[in-house]
C-alpha cells in the first residue's frame, strides 16, 4: 500500500509541474495582452491562486517523499494525512483551472497581421 501511495504522489508531482508550466505560459499571455483584456483581473487572480496552490502541493510532495525515506511507524498516520491533503489541494487546483479556462483567452491580431503581410 505504501508503494502505491508513493507512486501516486510522484505522478501527482509530475502532473503538477506540467500544470505549473502551463499556468506560467497562460499568465505570460494574459500579461502581454494587457489590461484591455476583458477578464484581465479575474484570470490573473485565478492563475495566481492556482500557482500558489501548486507550490503548496509541491512542498507537501517533497515532505511526503522525505518522510517516506525514513518511514518511522509513528509517521505512517501523518504521511497518510499529508497524502490526502496533497490530493485535495491538487483537486482544488483542478477546479480553479477549470474556472480559469471558462474565461478563455482573447485572440491577438498577430496571426492576422502576419497573414496579411506575407501572403500579399
Amino acid at each position: 500500500m505504501n508503494l502505491y501511495a508513493t507512486k501516486k504522489t510522484a505522478a501527482e508531482g509530475m502532473l503538477d509541474i506540467a500544470l505549473f508550466l502551463a499556468n506560467i505560459t497562460h499568465m505570460k499571455t494574459v500579461i502581454e495582452q494587457g489590461a484591455g483584456y476583458r477578464y484581465y483581473a479575474a484570470v490573473l487572480t485565478l492563475i495566481s491562486f492556482s500557482l500558489a496552490l501548486q507550490i503548496v502541493a509541491g512542498v507537501l510532495i517533497i515532505i511526503i517523499v522525505r518522510c517516506e525515506l525514513t518511514l518511522l511507524p509513528s509517521c505512517q498516520r501523518l504521511l497518510n494525512f499529508l497524502n490526502n491533503l496533497t490530493t485535495g489541494i491538487i483537486f482544488l487546483t483542478l477546479i480553479v483551472n477549470i474556472i480559469k479556462a471558462a474565461f478563455g483567452t482573447q485572440r491577438s491580431c498577430l496571426l492576422g497581421w502576419l497573414l496579411q503581410r506575407f501572403i500579399r
